[in-house]
């Protein structure tokens, strides 16, 4: 069950609500986020929740079968919304494209960048400053002081900037100069880092899908960072490895309708790392939108043939304003079905 406390909530009135919870045989677990305060009870005796929901103190209660309870849709009636400040809004009903390159390279390449997503309307930039790679001989990020001159420069825009952390010690130093976190595919079933990431940042954070993780697993991983503190969260599927080799991963779009009607986060799609090839990219973006994506999150660079990274999978800056405006004609093109 999901017990949701007034604000107002005085310590008596939760220790008659915890010893109720406790009397039914039900473990209670105190979950406190940025925006609520809530009471997760975890047990099997079947009950009238309203026996409890008069209690002093009480705002809300929901049972709720998943195991991933406070990420599940069953119990939040209005979707989230991810709120960026400066009119940037992720949320259902909405469409947000994130473009950059795989890693940040230097100061001219985050100048051509930003202006290229000025000039097409997006408001948020994607990139890598640490990054994980399967060679320890390939570039492995700016660091630190790469995300500093990026997120300088993205200030002086009006762009916001997601990126990539890889660990504990990374966020207290990252956490001035990122707007979203992103939990790459290989850190997904890294609790400590998403347990850290409830407890010691309130800037939204984006998980993705595991290299072969199922879409359970990937709730499992939000519910880590919301029932730590933290409930500003996004979902991206971006291909799992099956045993098709045609192409870098094997793009699902199933999960993409699935994650909608189980949660309550936004869901994002990765097209540049689902399907790997470059002119496959945008085909599967535009199909994203039509499976009910929030937003899309895919990789450009000026002259992806000499990118330090990703360049088979990386759009150049044509190619990115063609597949922008698609979107956006493909995203109106959504909204008039729904409404039909």
């Amino acid at each position: 069950m999901i017990i949701q406390f007034e604000n107002e909530i005085n310590e008596v009135q939760k220790e008659a609500i915890l010893n109720r919870i406790k009397g039914l045989k039900y473990k209670p677990t105190e979950v406190k986020t940025q925006k609520g305060n809530y009471l997760i009870g975890i047990g099997k005796k079947d009950f009238d929740i309203r026996s409890i929901g008069a209690m002093p103190g009480i705002k809300d209660i929901h049972i709720v079968s998943d195991d991933y309870k406070l990420v599940s849709r069953k119990w939040k009636v209005n979707p989230t919304t991810i709120d960026l400040g400066n009119g940037v809004m992720i949320e259902e009903g909405g469409f947000q494209v994130m473009a950059g390159p795989c890693s940040i390279e230097g100061e001219d390449q985050i100048r051509k960048t930003i202006a290229h997503l000025k000039e097409q309307g997006v408001s948020i930039m994607r990139g890598g400053v640490y990054k994980p790679r399967s060679s320890p001989y390939s570039f492995r990020g700016m660091g630190n002081e790469g995300l500093k001159l990026w997120y300088e420069l993205a200030q002086e825009a009006g762009i916001k900037i997601i990126t990539e952390v890889m660990q504990v010690s990374q966020i207290q130093e990252m956490d001035p100069y990122v707007d979203i976190y992103q939990v790459g595919a290989r850190n997904t079933q890294n609790f400590n880092l998403l347990d850290e990431l409830g407890k010691n940042t309130d800037k939204p954070v984006m998980i993705k899908r595991g290299i072969s993780g199922t879409i359970d697993e990937l709730l499992y991983s939000a519910e880590y960072v919301f029932s730590a503190g933290n409930e500003r969260l996004l979902l991206c599927e971006r291909g799992i490895r099956t045993y098709e080799n045609a192409t870098r991963n094997t793009m699902d779009l199933n999960a993409i309708a699935v994650l909608k009607e189980k949660t309550h986060l936004p869901v994002i799609a990765d097209p540049s790392h689902g399907i790997g090839i470059r002119h496959h990219v945008a085909p599967i973006a535009l199909a994203s939108i039509m499976a009910g994506a929030d937003g899309v999150i895919f990789e450009i660079h000026e002259k992806p043939e000499e990118a330090f990274s990703d360049g088979q999978q990386t759009l150049n800056f044509a190619e990115s304003a063609r597949l922008i405006n698609q979107l956006n004609q493909t995203f109106a093109l959504r909204k008039s079905f729904n409404q039909a």
